[in-house]
């Protein structure tokens, strides 16, 4: 049945399930929203209604936290995500005006958007991505929903994006397992991927269907690449075997190893050269002939990149990539809207149980996944090489565990395949830095019964198989000089590391300035941008962030240094302050911003 306004095919949902309603939702871009909206704002009016959403990622735009920060990113927003209508029910959680017969479970959140909330942190279902589905079978789902792109004839519809838990839901309903409406909500602009995410116009029990409900999607823009990223990318890229399997993340880590390994492919004296100044120890270095496959839950906007520089390029049942969901920036959207049919049927959207799990098909997936190097990130990781990715050691979430311990556990199933976790060596907040290399921590992701290979911007520690003293000596070269002594004092101190051991000469330089050193003439060259693939910021803004990241991360002391410091104003500054409204600043704060950015500027070389 089509209906082409939500509140009517709301109606129609709640006159059929009755007044108790488990909705399922598709994590990130899959949700519709139109729907979604109709249906939390029709439980908003009646108490009586009992509306429980199962989903995960809920996308919301960012909202700046400071006035700096506003006059940066308020034109950015406007211009990506002007005519994004959101979700009602996220709006109201903020607020704290979403009444208590609406309950939101999620078991992926946005990165750190949920921290602070005392609902939805009780309210997380923690999960790993496979066993979602069975989750939201054993809630009595009874409406599942999702944005899909239309065929022409609306015979067929595609599930794009996110066929990950979807495909299953639907085989459970066929088979008698469970008894749910499936509803969609076309969007124009979402990919058509064919192959298993399409599906027939029948398994719709309702369509929502208008020109007029049609908005842009959800388009996050590509990350800024800093030095450490690219220090960690190009360490990883040293592990890759050609002819092997490769699973990455979105964000700037994530860039950062599609750009290395391009580089690797399509420029390997410039890679070569890079990796022997930065002193990666990896031995893969050659170019690609085989080329890789890559299996990974989420289809980045990377494996695009890497398939056009013909990095990706190993095929496995006649495809170049199984994936489970996507995301990404407008170009990358455009980009697959784009591709060729042929090059389009290279890319298969599964659910996310074929990619992130052997079980079956299983001797087709081992076939496969030759030498896979399954890559993720995390926040922090102890000495003892656990691994913390989701939360904090009081209990509350981050973001979620996803399918990154699906992956650590098909790295030991699989005959030679390595599971990879990039750690940044610190974090800085409020002006301070912090190691994320700890000796300990209340809270893990990855148990140190499961390690393997760490990366930081300071090398790779291969753990896979040590004792615990060679692990704790593996992790302490690859942790922040700064940190050292600490950490290897409170090593000594509970026995784990002999007495009179010392870290090689070789690793106590691990410092930011060593980095900067080693890839400065890359990135000085153009051969590491500071967005490998693109950007959706224009070149005054890419201009503008290292110096506000400056001002971001530094302290009230740094920030008075600066403020006294001043900088240099000519054109080029100028036109900069214009971008941010502060060229004719009218009071004293816009006058003090002036100042703190023209140093900041002068400092970052902008």
């Amino acid at each position: 049945m089509k209906f082409e306004d939500a509140t009517s095919l709301a109606d129609a949902i709640l006159e059929r399930t009755g007044k108790k309603v488990v909705l399922a939702l598709p994590l990130g871009l899959g949700k519709p929203v139109h729907l979604a909206n109709a249906l939390v704002e029709r439980a908003i009016a009646d108490p009586s209604i009992s509306l429980r959403i199962f989903t995960a990622l809920t996308l919301e735009v960012p909202q700046p936290s400071s006035d700096l920060e506003r006059r940066f990113m308020g034109p950015v927003l406007e211009r990506l995500f002007g005519g994004y209508p959101g979700l009602t029910y996220a709006k109201a959680l903020h607020k704290g005006t979403l009444p208590p017969n609406i309950q939101v479970n999620e078991f992926f959140m946005l990165a750190g958007r949920w921290l602070n909330s005392p609902r939805q942190q009780q309210n997380y279902i923690s999960a790993n991505y496979t066993h979602a589905l069975r989750y939201i079978l054993e809630t009595g789902v009874n409406v599942v929903a999702q944005l899909v792109a239309p065929s022409q004839a609306r015979d067929r519809f595609s599930l794009s994006c996110n066929p990950d838990i979807s495909l299953d839901l639907l085989a459970a309903r066929r088979e008698g397992r469970a008894n749910f409406i499936v509803a969609g909500e076309t969007n124009f602009d979402l990919p058509y991927m064919g192959g298993e995410a399409e599906v027939e116009a029948g398994e719709f029990d309702f369509l929502l269907d208008s020109p007029s409900l049609q908005y842009p999607l959800f388009a996050p823009p590509r990350e800024p690449v800093s030095s450490a990223d690219y220090a960690i990318g190009l360490h990883i890229a040293g592990l890759i075997p050609d002819g092997g399997t490769l699973q990455i993340g979105i964000g700037s880590i994530g860039d950062a190893i599609g750009k290395a390994l391009v580089l690797r492919h399509s420029n390997n004296a410039a890679f070569s050269a890079i990796a022997d100044q930065l002193r990666v120890s990896g031995t893969e270095r050659g170019p690609f002939e085989a080329g890789l496959y890559g299996a990974s839950e989420m289809l980045v906007e990377s494996f695009i990149d890497l398939m056009e520089a013909g990095v990706l390029k190993r095929e496995a049942g006649g495809k170049l990539i199984h994936a489970g969901f996507f995301l990404g920036s407008r170009a990358f959207y455009e980009k697959l809207r784009a591709m060729p049919q042929e090059m389009r049927d290279k890319i298969a959207m599964v659910p996310v149980a074929y990619v992130n799990d052997l079980h079956g098909d299983e001797e087709r997936k081992r076939a496969a996944r030759q030498k896979a190097r399954f890559v993720n990130t995390a926040m922090m990781a102890t000495l003892t090489g656990a691994v913390v990715s989701d939360g904090l050691e009081d209990g509350r979430v981050v973001s979620g565990v996803g399918g990154q311990y699906n992956f650590v556990a098909q790295a030991f199933a699989l005959e030679d395949a390595r599971s990879v976790i990039a750690v940044r060596a610190t974090r800085n907040k409020d002006g301070k830095t912090a190691s994320n290399i700890v000796w300990s921590y209340g809270h893990m992701t990855i148990p140190r019964h499961l390690r393997d290979v760490i990366v930081t911007e300071y090398g790779v520690a291969d753990l896979r198989g040590k004792t615990d003293g060679e692990v704790v000596a593996e992790m302490l070269s690859i942790a922040d000089s700064r940190f050292q002594p600490e950490l290897l004092a409170q090593a000594k101190k509970a026995g784990k590391i002999a007495e009179n051991y010392q870290i090689p000469a070789s690793h106590t330089t691990n410092l930011p300035q060593r980095i900067d050193a080693a890839l400065g003439d890359a990135r000085a060259q153009g051969q590491l941008p500071l967005f490998p693939f693109g950007s959706d910021f224009t070149e005054e803004e890419q201009r503008l962030m290292p110096a506000l990241a400056k001002l971001r991360g530094a302290s009230r002391s740094d920030l008075a240094r600066l403020a006294l410091a001043g900088g240099p104003e000519q054109a080029e500054e100028t036109a900069l302050l214009e971008r941010m409204k502060l060229a004719t600043p009218t009071s004293f704060k816009e006058r003090l911003y002036k100042r703190l950015l023209l140093a900041a500027m002068a400092q970052t070389g902008q």
